[in-house]
């Protein structure tokens, strides 16, 4: 579907180069929901820029439907963006258009028949649920509403790879979570790539499969989301994924503590089961939860815990791989 390649951009600044992308390389399966994290400056939005050639890249490869779109031009750069659709934080409706003309804004542009034109927004507007605002004027809708009306105008011209730029940030929790469940059933149904550019871990676990962490105008680290979640190789991703993430702060709140700490993360069936109630009975250990929660990532129940075991040191050993072989992922903390 989608290969980045080395990818590298670089801007100039009043204080001097500013490198947002360095040597940037990725791959996108078709029907994924690839996510890509970072703070602000990370260069998720340079990234998204540069895939949808609305910015040059300086070096690098982004080849898309079998060419590479930093060597076209003109007619045929123009006609392979057809196949990309963009959902925006700020939704770019046109305010002097009704919510039908927005949705057929693309099509009209294709010079698409009217007739044909009318069936595909009739039925995007089932899609999304404003069949019932279909003459509205976008001042007249709520922020959902209106993200509704840019999801349903990316879908227009049928994509084969949408790109999500912090599409929910500027929207409140409860249509957040809409438009996401929105997103993820759009792509269940029609098989649509989405790339999704956003700052909130939530919007990650709820709606990518895939997700790659960006840190300085490079990818730190990337694989499933589960994967990620579960398996953080970098402090970055600890800070996103993980709210047990334990720093040095923490450690010195705790600095009484006597034992083994470590982070236990319970995985789909796992997450079910009494493990610690079965960890204490079975070894002559001290065992306290120290922090937790449980969450469903994707459709699959994840549970974290940041474990505190006392006991002789054999002991301890032998109750962690009795976690381990039970399928409980152990990550170690600090050893007091």
């Amino acid at each position: 579907m989608l290969q980045v390649k080395n990818l590298s951009k670089t801007y100039k600044t009043n204080q001097g180069l500013l490198h947002a992308l360095d040597n940037v390389s990725v791959t996108i399966n078709p029907g994924e929901i690839f996510g890509f994290i970072g703070l602000s400056g990370a260069g998720k939005t340079s990234l998204a820029r540069c895939i949808s050639v609305l910015e040059k890249a300086d070096s690098g490869e982004i080849l898309f439907a079998g060419q590479d779109l930093t060597k076209l031009r003109g007619a045929k750069l123009r006609e392979t963006r057809k196949r990309m659709g963009f959902v925006f934080q700020h939704f770019n409706l046109l305010m002097n258009a009704t919510v039908f003309e927005n949705i057929a804004f693309p099509l009209r542009i294709s010079k698409r028949p009217k007739e044909e034109i009318a069936a595909r927004v009739n039925h995007l507007l089932e899609v999304v649920g404003l069949t019932d605002k279909r003459d509205a004027y976008p001042a007249t809708l709520s922020g959902g509403q209106k993200q509704r009306v840019g999801i349903a105008r990316a879908l227009a011209a049928e994509p084969e790879l949408i790109i999500c730029d912090e599409a929910t940030s500027a929207l409140d929790p409860d249509t957040t979570r809409q438009i996401l469940s929105l997103l993820k059933d759009i792509g269940k149904k029609t098989g649509v790539t989405f790339i999704v550019i956003t700052h909130e871990m939530d919007v990650i676990k709820e709606l990518c499969t895939h997700v790659a962490i960006m840190e300085g105008g490079k990818i730190i680290e990337q694989g499933t989301v589960l994967e990620v979640l579960t398996e953080p190789k970098t402090a970055t991703a600890r800070r996103f994924f993980s709210q047990e993430y334990v720093d040095e702060t923490w450690m010195k709140e705790t600095s009484d503590a006597q034992g083994f700490i470590c982070r236990a993360v319970f995985i789909d069936t796992c997450a079910r089961r009494p493990f610690i109630n079965d960890v204490i009975r079975k070894f002559d250990i001290e065992l306290s939860i120290l922090s937790g929660n449980i969450e469903s990532v994707g459709g699959t129940m994840v549970g974290s815990l940041v474990l505190e075991l006392i006991g002789e040191e054999e002991t301890v050993k032998e109750a962690l791989k009795y976690f381990n072989d039970n399928g409980v992922k152990i990550e170690e903390v600090s050893h007091v």
